[in-house]
């Protein structure tokens, strides 16, 4: 049975960090691509990244991008967002999902597995 447990969220000034970590278990985690999704209130999920199996390639929305790192550590089964320099608008439910590597590659975004996600609060 596919378990995805996000954490590592909270509440985060502008402009600080957070870093978040999903532990997959259940599946065979280095043979998938991962990916990251978030879904603010009212509004409907949006895919954040992607990495590959390997984490030889990374993807990311030109909303986050240069401000968020994707990684993964496929012997401890983990796979991590790092996020600095947030903004308001990247407040939101981020869920950790299982074979999307895009909004256009891999499992459909609406379609992946995920787990119950970490909420991210970003809030002078």
């Amino acid at each position: 049975q596919v378990q995805l447990v996000e954490s590592g969220g909270g509440l985060a000034q502008p402009g600080g960090s957070l870093r978040l970590s999903c532990a997959a278990s259940g599946f065979a985690f280095s043979v998938w691509a991962m990916g990251w999704a978030r879904q603010a209130p009212g509004k409907g999920l949006e895919w954040v990244s992607g990495i590959y199996s390997d984490g030889s390639d990374t993807f990311y929305s030109d909303s986050v991008k240069d401000r968020f790192t994707i990684s993964r550590d496929n012997a401890k089964n983990t796979l991590y967002l790092q996020m600095n320099n947030l903004k308001p608008e990247d407040t939101a439910m981020y869920y950790c999902l299982k074979g999307t590597l895009s909004s256009e590659y891999g499992v459909p975004l609406g379609a992946a597995e995920r787990g119950q996600g970490t909420q991210v609060t970003v809030s002078l």
